[in-house]
């Protein structure tokens, strides 16, 4: 069982997104449009040119934009909560792990590129976050919305974790 002190500094985030997703239909979307949306984004991120630097020697290709996004977001996350933040991190293994699988497809078999499969990925997760949020009848502003970008994972870990009662 997680320490309560250690889920405390996140009740208010978790909360003020469980506050903005009522609806039931609104709450079942959005176990497929994060997940889209999260995926969509690191996907176009990782798809940015990243230059060449000679002194990550054979390891140029690890490095990209996206890498700095998961550090960001992996130490957000565990500032808020370390037990969130492993969950958040096996989410980015998994992720990176597809789009790295998408990068194979494309050279090895002739799939579309990434930024194009990618870029289809966020905008289906975008219509049903639309349809989600028509559901609740309201649509956040812009900033709480780009807030609920990185919250959206980290709840769906949250309702994980107490489904398997790992934390209350």
């Amino acid at each position: 069982m997680a320490k309560q002190h250690e889920i405390l500094p996140v009740i208010k985030v978790l909360n003020q997104y469980s506050e903005a997703h009522q609806s039931p239909t609104n709450k079942l979307l959005q176990w497929i449009y994060v997940p889209l949306l999260s995926f969509g984004l690191l996907g176009l991120i990782w798809a940015i040119p990243f230059p060449h630097l000679n002194f990550l020697g054979r390891y140029n290709g690890f490095v990209n934009w996206a890498s700095f996004l998961i550090a960001f977001s992996i130490y957000y996350y565990y500032k808020l909560s370390p037990l969130l933040s492993y969950g958040m991190l096996l989410v980015v293994f998994a992720f990176s792990a597809g789009i790295v699988s998408l990068e194979k497809l494309h050279t090895n078999q002739g799939w579309p590129q990434l930024p194009q499969v990618c870029l289809i990925i966020f905008i289906l997760g975008l219509l049903l976050q639309f349809i989600g949020y028509s559901a609740e009848g309201k649509i956040p502003s812009f900033i709480t919305n780009l807030k609920f970008l990185l919250t959206g994972p980290m709840w769906l870990i949250h309702q994980l974790l107490k489904k398997v009662r790992l934390i209350h």
